[in-house]
């Protein structure tokens, strides 16, 4: 019997068709049926993961300009779309001023991890502090919360864009010592690491927490011109 045809069977749990238990006429037809069924719970799963992800648009590593960015190169590419750093809980900096693709590098991954069966979680800072300060009185921010714990990778973007408080510098320090070695972080920020305690307003809490964030971690600093404002569209 067809080695496929086994295998789908069994996943789900077809024990008559596992077993053979068929005409052999029928077998490239329940074949066909069964890839058909594959395809569309594999395409729903990917929908669902999607929508859980919070991913705000689609974008692709094929779709990166690094003949425009020259602070990451096409291999490097290569490496981040494999995903293999994800699975060994690498976390990812990607630091450089508005426009330099940084947002772009993190979608990539966090869609390219979706579509691969992983637990992703998309959030600006702002809205993850909005998230971790309310968990105890909404039950949307548990559930979110909730989630961004069941995650395989978490991208938080904007990392300096706006000012944070006391108590959302120290929510920032709890999650990211939480996820330390179990879970990918991906952070985009305007920000270079001299100016994170100033961001969280203790140099000794910004330490403690790049200590661990940077341990196992690849940073990539994204320079030059905007890609908006070299590519800016006007009306007359």
């Amino acid at each position: 019997m067809n080695s496929e045809l086994v295998s789908l069977a069994k996943r789900f749990h077809l024990s008559v068709v596992a077993q053979g238990k068929f005409p052999l006429e029928s077998e490239e037809f329940l074949l066909q049926i069964l890839r058909s069924e594959a395809d569309a719970r594999e395409k729903r799963a990917i929908a669902e993961r999607t929508k859980q992800a919070r991913l705000p648009t689609y974008k692709g590593f094929d779709e990166f300009d690094t003949d425009f960015q020259k602070g990451i190169t096409r291999e490097q590419l290569t490496t981040l779309e494999s995903l293999e750093w994800v699975d060994q809980a690498f976390n990812l900096v990607l630091i450089g001023p508005p426009g330099t693709g940084k947002t772009h590098l993190a979608l990539a991954i966090g869609n390219k991890a979706v579509e691969n069966g992983y637990a992703v979680s998309f959030s600006s800072m702002d809205s993850l502090m909005h998230i971790l300060k309310t968990q105890e009185i909404s039950v949307k921010s548990a559930a979110r919360v909730r989630w961004i714990n069941k995650c395989d990778l978490i991208i938080i973007d904007e990392v300096g864009y706006l000012p944070i408080s006391k108590t959302e510098a120290n929510l920032f320090f709890s999650l990211v010592s939480q996820l330390y070695e179990h879970i990918s972080l991906v952070i985009t920020s305007n920000k270079g690491f001299s100016g994170w305690a100033e961001l969280l307003g203790d140099s000794i809490l910004a330490t403690a927490l790049l200590d661990r964030l940077t341990h196992k971690c690849q940073v990539l600093n994204l320079e030059g011109e905007g890609w908006r404002i070299a590519n800016r569209k006007q009306i007359f």
